[in-house]
């Protein structure tokens, strides 16, 4: 795939979303509906006093110096009238145009093709969401499924950490041009993603990121995705937002049950009475339930169970009969083996999750 391969109208619809962008954030509430409207009818509807200058400016558009600026920036291009555009996203009635991608075009499409999950929630999140996040993940793309997330702090964030930690099957869904981070803080998760993944926006480079473009990077994480699945999210979440944007597009939704205490668990308590599948691992998502002890040797297995039950290292030795001598080592070998994962305070969890 190539930059070659989109037409021109699809480019001049991504340059004019770029070009309204200052205006969009006053629709944010309304953005889906909004991009739903035709290229004359979306510039009356927003651009203000600046009707006639970006009209002028659409019809000089050069689609030729567009593409090149993304192929500058390392950005592949599918637009929506090409063979290689994600039939799923074509559910929506305001599909992007455009998809830009960094990490390649054909390992995208691939990932695409591979059961796409999403898993989302809040950003100020709780160990316990962004562990089960990670594990979620882990398992899922344990199974070759793709994990997709927006990469945002917290729970997203953990979500792509976690399927990394297999073979990397993960797309990131960007509010902003995807070749570079958003936020600027996950630069280093954002290179990983790139490397074994994907990131893409319907907005090209050099687009600062503004307050509509996460309702409108929402939908296609909900389109794109063949489930949603909370995992912690707080009333009037974004990943509330996804989620229903998911059912509206008759996606299955899942949730992830917290706390009853927890304002983190109200959001998906409340998909739960909604409708939403009860997610307790990969096997409540339609997919085969990975048992991890079918993978962890005899001589481990001990341990492995008295850390999956909770057990701090010290108070694990001792259930599994272990000296710290004899303990340390092991704990190491699981380590290594990816069997475990060590999270805050130096308490370990059976990697993935499997409850």
């Amino acid at each position: 795939m190539t930059p070659a391969g989109a037409c021109g109208e699809c480019l001049a619809r991504a340059w004019l979303l770029a070009r309204l962008a200052p205006h969009l954030d006053v629709v944010r509430h309304r953005v889906p509906a909004v991009l739903d409207l035709g290229d004359d009818d979306l510039i009356h509807e927003v651009a203000g006093g600046d009707k006639a200058a970006v009209r002028a400016e659409l019809a000089a558009f050069d689609a030729p110096a567009y593409a090149d600026a993304c192929a500058a920036a390392d950005l592949e291009l599918i637009c929506r009238c090409h063979a290689a555009y994600p039939s799923p996203l074509l559910d929506l009635s305001a599909e992007p145009a455009v998809l830009h991608v960094a990490g390649g075009a054909a390992r995208f499409v691939e990932l695409v093709a591979r059961h796409p999950v999403a898993i989302v929630g809040a950003r100020r999140a709780s160990p316990y969401a962004l562990e089960t996040a990670r594990a979620l993940a882990h398992g899922l793309a344990a199974g070759h499924e793709t994990v997709v997330s927006g990469m945002a702090v917290g729970v997203d964030s953990a979500a792509h950490e976690g399927a990394l930690g297999t073979w990397g099957g993960t797309i990131a869904v960007l509010p902003s041009a995807p070749q570079r981070p958003y936020p600027l803080s996950a630069l280093g998760l954002h290179r990983r993603i790139l490397a074994g993944g994907a990131a893409v926006s319907e907005l090209g480079p050099h687009v600062p990121v503004r307050r509509w473009m996460f309702p409108a990077r929402n939908r296609i994480i909900a389109a794109l995705s063949a489930m949603t699945v909370v995992v912690a999210a707080r009333k009037g979440s974004g990943a509330l937002t996804t989620a229903r944007m998911a059912r509206a597009l008759q996606r299955p939704v899942g949730a992830v049950p917290g706390q009853v205490t927890s304002p983190l668990a109200s959001g998906p308590h409340q998909l739960i009475r909604e409708g939403a599948r009860l997610v307790a691992g990969p096997a409540d998502i339609g997919l085969p339930a990975w048992n991890p002890q079918q993978a962890v040797p005899q001589g481990l297995r001990g341990l492995f169970d008295a850390l999956a039950d909770g057990l701090d290292p010290a108070a694990a030795f001792a259930e599994a009969g272990l000296d710290a001598e004899a303990g340390l080592a092991k704990l190491a070998e699981l380590e290594l083996a990816g069997h475990i994962h060590r999270g805050p305070g130096g308490q370990y969890s059976v990697w993935p999750w499997d409850p």
